[in-house]
């Protein structure tokens, strides 16, 4: 068994696990390489969130998945660094929005360098995503664009909040099957399509890549309140300072709505006042990791790990099959 990648994927096949780390260097390689500029500043800023390190969990699908043809063709890697380049740039956006200090461990690029700096590095990494994939061709181009659509839609329902009479927490799911199953959904079919597998595996692994994706964003959501920043890599309970409703909290407030328990409703009280207090802050942190609303949003997690799991089912038994099954456990470990 070998750790592959920062993600930490499991993978018990050594010609699989050289392809996937030679794929992932060359991926390191091609986000250096596309974040450099002309002007000394711009590089620096573009290439902050990438020597930070990062799990390069789009990257590595992308790999896998390109597994089910020639995990050599042209266009595998290239398609990765895109995927991981767009992912990049909504960081640097979403942190700007969330008034993040911290992003893989390292000061976020709003807090060093102002957020006019981070939303316009952001830019400039969409950028060049869009100059790779106009040599990956109309396709290419297209599956990108519709994903990205998706993720600003994503972004702006959440924004938004959900419909009167709408159901808070299919609501939120929906917001995160845009918001980041549409990017690894991209990821698990630019693998497929560009190693040429077949349009049934195409459709498979980019169903797959959805539905885990939703499932990578709820054990964010667990962690983000059941972590310390030196596991997570950004300040514990960032979502809950800045009002962002995930699903523990969702999961909370429907409790406190069904039942009155004076204990939910005074958290709830707590969550909807002035979390700047540093004090408050740990005290609601503190009651929501002993809450079961924290262990049914683990539950969940759970769930759509095992949903991406079965929609492999139809793949033939080989080792990058057993290496996808093996990501949905890691995605449920993350979430405890």
């Amino acid at each position: 068994m070998t750790v592959v990648g920062p993600f930490g994927l499991s993978v018990r096949d050594q010609a699989l696990e050289a392809d996937v780390q030679a794929g992932l260097a060359a991926v390191e390689e091609g986000l250096l390489e596309a974040t450099k500029s002309e002007v000394p500043f711009i590089t620096e800023a573009a290439q902050h969130l990438v020597r930070a390190g990062g799990k390069r969990f789009r990257p590595l699908l992308v790999s896998l998945a390109a597994q089910f043809g020639d995990p050599y063709a042209p266009g595998v890697v290239p398609s990765a660094v895109v995927v991981e380049l767009t992912h990049l740039a909504t960081l640097y956006h979403d942190d700007v929005m969330d008034e993040a200090a911290m992003r893989r461990g390292v000061p976020s690029a709003n807090s060093r360098w102002g957020n006019s700096v981070a939303v316009l590095t952001g830019d400039f990494l969409f950028s060049r995503a869009s100059q790779i994939l106009a040599d990956l061709g109309p396709e290419a181009v297209r599956i990108q664009a519709e994903a990205f659509e998706r993720l600003v839609t994503g972004q702006i329902l959440e924004t938004a909040g959900p419909r009167d009479g709408r159901d808070p927490v299919e609501h939120y799911l929906d917001v995160i099957a845009g918001k980041t199953g549409s990017l690894i959904a991209v990821s698990g079919r630019y693998g497929a399509m560009m190693s040429g597998a077949d349009e049934g595996v195409v459709e498979i692994l980019t169903h797959y890549g959805e539905r885990l994706g939703t499932a990578f964003q709820l054990a964010d959501d667990v962690l983000d309140i059941a972590s310390d920043s030196h596991e997570s890599g950004k300040t514990p309970g960032t979502d809950l300072r800045e009002g962002i409703p995930t699903l523990p909290v969702l999961h909370l407030r429907a409790h406190a709505e069904a039942t009155g328990a004076p204990a939910d409703l005074e958290l709830c009280a707590l969550l909807d006042g002035d979390l700047s207090d540093d004090a408050v802050h740990a005290e609601v942190l503190r009651r929501l990791r002993a809450h079961p609303a924290l262990e049914q949003a683990r539950r969940d997690t759970v769930r759509y790990a095992q949903e991406a799991r079965a929609i492999l089912a139809p793949l033939p038994a080989c080792p990058a099959k057993a290496a996808l099954e093996e990501l949905c456990d890691a995605v449920v470990h993350r979430a405890g």
